[in-house]
């Protein structure tokens, strides 16, 4: 019988625009950038859920207003790190930035020159992790990878469960800091559509794989990812649903897409 060992509880977080400066860039791969945004106005921001989403607004010029910073593009990403006055993102690239096949915020954190400004909006609420899950099951694409490195952060050194992150090959990799007890699987694409060979994993996943007690699931890849993360997550592993994250963080075809808080 699963116990209720934790909760993911929404709150909400004052929501404030920030105006901020890119002052470093650190490729991990050659696909996966992490970005340093820095400014004044990132004191006293907070995000207190694994899976919260900001807006960033990429301004390609110097706007000489709020408003027109605001007018940028923007798109919704989750918060990988921050402290007093500085907040670090991290970007899977799609495409070239050379010749204009990466969208508005790969082409920005690919190429944008240290200085450039950016934009901060929120998160608007969280859902806040309270107790200690019994076990641990993340999954994701690299668009997932900040959330679940994030999830990762939070477990304690007893921590069990299993992480699956899809990436295109080795060379494209991106490990996950858990605790020994937490089994980490590389899934390699190669060709196929973002997407499938996870959900293939997630399919080939029986019941008798589900871990005992109070499980937190959490899914995240392109949109098709939904379907297959709630058959396993809630029919065959039968989790509280208040206890499971199944998102589509992207969608194919669609550069505004951004996934439901």
């Amino acid at each position: 019988m699963t116990t209720t060992a934790f909760a993911l509880e929404p709150t909400g977080i004052e929501l404030r625009f920030r105006k901020t400066s890119l002052v470093a860039r650190e490729w991990l791969t050659r696909s996966y950038v992490r970005v340093r945004l820095q400014g004044d106005e990132l004191r006293g921001f907070t995000s207190l859920g694994a899976d919260d989403h900001i807006r960033i607004f990429f301004s390609d010029g110097d706007p000489q207003s709020i408003d027109e910073l605001r007018a940028a593009p923007s798109r919704e990403y989750t918060p990988f790190a921050w402290d007093d006055d500085w907040l670090e993102l991290e970007f899977a690239i799609h495409g070239d930035p050379a010749n204009g096949t990466a969208g508005i915020a790969a082409a920005w954190a690919a190429t944008a020159p240290l200085g450039a400004l950016a934009g901060v909006g929120g998160p608007r609420g969280s859902k806040v992790l309270t107790g200690r899950p019994d076990a641990w099951f993340l999954a994701g694409d690299e668009t997932a990878v900040p959330a679940i490195r994030r999830f990762a952060r939070a477990m304690d050194p007893s921590a069990v469960g299993r992480v699956l992150v899809e990436v295109t090959d080795a060379a494209n990799e991106l490990p996950i800091e858990a605790p020994s007890g937490v089994v980490v699987e590389q899934l390699h694409r190669g060709t196929t559509a973002a997407g499938a060979t996870l959900a293939a994993r997630l399919d080939a996943l029986t019941a008798d794989d589900r871990p005992a007690g109070a499980v937190l699931g959490f899914v995240a890849a392109e949109q098709s990812i939904v379907k297959p993360g709630r058959a396993l997550l809630l029919d065959r592993w039968g989790l509280d649903a208040e206890h499971t994250i199944v998102k589509g963080y992207w969608k194919r075809g669609e550069t505004e897409y951004h996934a439901p808080h």
